[in-house]
């Protein structure tokens, strides 16, 4: 997935160093020729060039709609789905992996989708040098990697400082959608999220955080798969409830 987690390393000079803990790696996929093609010929068209300036999504879409961030959408067919769905709403996806960024290209390409764009960067640098305060009316986060080992669990995206940028960057009772397979992480997000007084779970219950898949997420491919192997999938939906 597409996130950096600050740490702050002491070296002998009593300077503060800061490096970055990755919460995705970056894998040598192998680009299919029609990615390619894509990715030389799609790509400045629908994505958004590297740098440090806040987007202005009027300028980048030619409107006013409200904005949905996607953080590490794979293969791009679920996020796809949701921008052909919802035509009046702009969607924006992150994704470091060459192949999923050509697949999703081709995909705008063959579904005419003119309310989506890419973004190919850190979603950490993204979230804190890019995306303006107030500016978004979801985020979505499915199925990031679990890094299931114990001693990776500081790669996982879902942190406390993750959090409170999220909420910085959705508008007043925007919301932040979560979704994994795995139980631990799943509990993780939910310790996480519900310690943060800006978000209010939607479950609707006070038995449980989690909710039915919405109908606006689509079911992908992998998750398929795990279901039929009897795997869980976790839902949480939280909205911005304070500044």
């Amino acid at each position: 997935m597409l996130m950096t987690q600050p740490e702050s390393v002491s070296s002998s000079s009593s300077r503060t160093i800061r490096r970055s803990i990755r919460s995705f790696v970056l894998r040598a996929g192998r680009l299919t020729a029609s990615q390619k093609t894509a990715l030389e010929t799609l790509w400045p068209v629908y994505g958004i060039e590297r740098g440090t300036s806040p987007l202005d999504f009027d300028s980048l879409f030619g409107n006013s709609a409200p904005v949905t961030l996607e953080i590490g959408y794979g293969m791009g067919g679920s996020l796809a789905e949701m921008a052909q769905a919802e035509p009046h709403k702009n969607f924006v996806g992150i994704e470091v992996h060459p192949p999923g960024i050509g697949n999703l290209l081709k995909l705008i390409q063959q579904e005419k989708l003119s309310n989506l764009r890419l973004l190919d960067d850190d979603a950490v640098h993204i979230l804190k040098h890019r995306i303006v305060d107030s500016s978004l009316e979801r985020v979505h986060l499915y199925f990031p990697d679990p890094w299931h080992k114990k001693k990776h669990h500081k790669r996982r995206i879902v942190q406390a400082d993750f959090v409170e940028r999220v909420a910085d960057k959705l508008t007043q009772n925007g919301i932040f959608h979560l979704a994994t397979d795995w139980q631990d992480y799943a509990e993780q997000m939910v310790e996480v999220v519900q310690a943060c007084p800006r978000f209010q779970n939607l479950s609707g219950s006070s038995q449980t955080p989690y909710v039915d898949r919405p109908k606006h997420r689509p079911v992908t491919k992998f998750e398929k798969r795990g279901i039929k192997l009897g795997h869980g999938v976790w839902d949480l939906i939280y909205k911005k409830v304070t500044p």
